[in-house]
C-alpha cells in the first residue's frame, strides 16, 4: 500500500529553516500528544514542551494544538527546534548566477551548505532561503562545510530531480584548487583510485584494499618556496575524496585538521586556518535547457594568493568576497 505523503507544512520557514515534522505512531497508550512528546524527545526539557504547548506553538493539521490534546495515531505535528548556539560565519555567501532553474554561489570556508548538527542557521541553504525568498531552494549536491567555492541549488522542487540525477550519475565536470607541500619526487599529473570508507560518526575516512570506489586527478599548476597550487579532479564523489588522496600521496592540503592526523577541535570562532581548497569549477550540459552551463569561482586561496597573510593568521573580521 502506498503511503500517503505529508501535508504541507502550515508554519513559515525561520531564518530559512523549516519546522520540524513529527507524525505519531500508529499505535501507543498515550493519552495525550504532551505525554507522547516527552517519551520521544527525552532530551528536551518537558517545561520546554510545556511552554511551547501553552504558547500554542505546535501546531497540527487542524491549528494550533493545547496541553491537553489527546493522542491520536498517525497526527501530524510541526514545531520550530530550538536551534543550537552557533558562531556566526562572518564571510559573505557570494550568489553568482539566479534564474528560474538555478542558484549558484561562491561559499565561503567553514559554511555547512545544509542544516546539520550544530550548524543550522549559519548554513548556505538557510541564508539564501531567507535572503532571496525562496523557502523550497534545495541543494543539487554537497559541498563540505570547510571547502570553499561552487555550490549549485535549485529552485523550483519540480527541477530537483533533474539537476541531482546529473550530479550522482557523474555528468558534471568539476575542479578544484588547492595548496599543500611540493614535493620534487611526485610524478605528477597523475589519476589516484583507491577504496575509500566513511564509517558514521568517524571524523576521518580511510581507504582499505577493496577494488577502487573512488579516482581523483590530480595535476601540478605551479610552485614556489615550498608549496604547491594543484588542479584537482575528482572524477566520484567519496566524502573527503580530495582531501584522503592528496594526503596518501604525501602532500596534505594547507589547513586540513584531520588528514593526515586528526587535530584537536578548535574554538568554533577560530577562523584564522581555513582548508587551501577550493571548489573552482563546475560545468555540465543542463538537463532541462540543453545549454551548456559553467560556473567559475572568484576566490582565492590565501596560503597562495597572499603568503604573508596566511603565515600571520589574520582575523576574519571585514573580510569580504575573497576568503582564504
Amino acid at each position: 500500500m502506498r503511503r500517503k505523503s505529508k501535508p504541507p507544512a502550515p508554519l513559515p520557514q525561520r531564518n530559512g529553516v523549516d519546522p520540524v515534522h513529527l507524525r505519531l505512531p500508529a499505535e501507543g497508550a498515550w493519552p495525550t500528544v504532551r505525554a507522547h512528546l516527552v517519551d520521544r524527545l527525552p532530551t528536551v526539557d518537558p517545561a520546554r514542551i510545556d511552554a511551547l504547548l501553552a504558547a500554542r506553538e505546535i501546531v497540527g493539521e487542524s491549528g494550533p494544538i493545547g496541553p491537553d490534546e489527546p493522542f491520536r495515531p498517525g497526527a501530524h505535528l510541526w514545531l520550530y527546534r530550538d536551534p543550537p548556539d552557533e558562531t556566526p560565519v562572518p564571510f559573505r555567501l557570494d550568489v553568482l548566477h539566479h534564474d528560474e532553474h538555478l542558484v549558484v554561489v561562491d561559499k565561503p570556508h567553514f559554511l555547512a551548505t545544509t542544516p546539520r548538527g550544530r550548524h543550522v542557521v549559519e548554513t548556505a541553504l538557510s541564508r539564501l532561503r531567507h535572503s532571496l525568498a525562496l523557502p523550497a531552494l534545495s541543494p543539487a549536491h554537497r559541498l563540505d562545510r570547510l571547502t570553499a567555492g561552487l555550490a549549485v541549488f535549485v529552485v523550483r522542487p519540480e527541477d530537483r530531480g533533474a539537476y541531482q540525477t546529473l550530479f550522482r550519475d557523474r555528468l558534471v565536470r568539476k575542479e578544484y584548487q588547492a595548496v599543500a607541500p611540493y614535493d620534487p619526487a611526485l610524478v605528477l599529473p597523475r589519476t589516484v583510485r583507491s577504496h575509500i570508507v566513511k564509517e558514521r560518526g568517524v571524523i576521518a575516512a580511510r581507504e582499505t584494499d577493496a577494488p577502487p570506489n573512488s579516482e581523483s586527478r590530480i595535476d601540478l599548476v605551479e610552485r614556489r618556496d615550498g608549496l604547491a597550487r594543484y588542479r584537482l579532479r575528482p572524477l566520484s564523489g567519496r566524502t573527503h575524496q580530495l582531501r584522503l588522496h592528496m594526503s596518501s600521496l604525501g602532500v596534505p592540503i594547507l589547513g586540513d585538521p584531520v588528514y593526515p592526523v586528526v587535530l584537536p577541535e578548535t574554538a568554533p570562532d577560530d577562523f584564522r586556518r581555513p582548508l587551501q581548497l577550493l571548489a573552482s569549477v563546475v560545468e555540465f550540459t543542463d538537463p532541462l535547457t540543453g545549454r551548456p552551463r559553467r560556473f567559475e569561482s572568484r576566490r582565492t586561496l590565501t596560503a597562495w594568493s597572499d603568503p604573508e597573510a596566511w603565515a600571520a593568521g589574520p582575523e576574519p573580521a571585514g573580510r569580504s568576497g575573497t576568503v582564504g
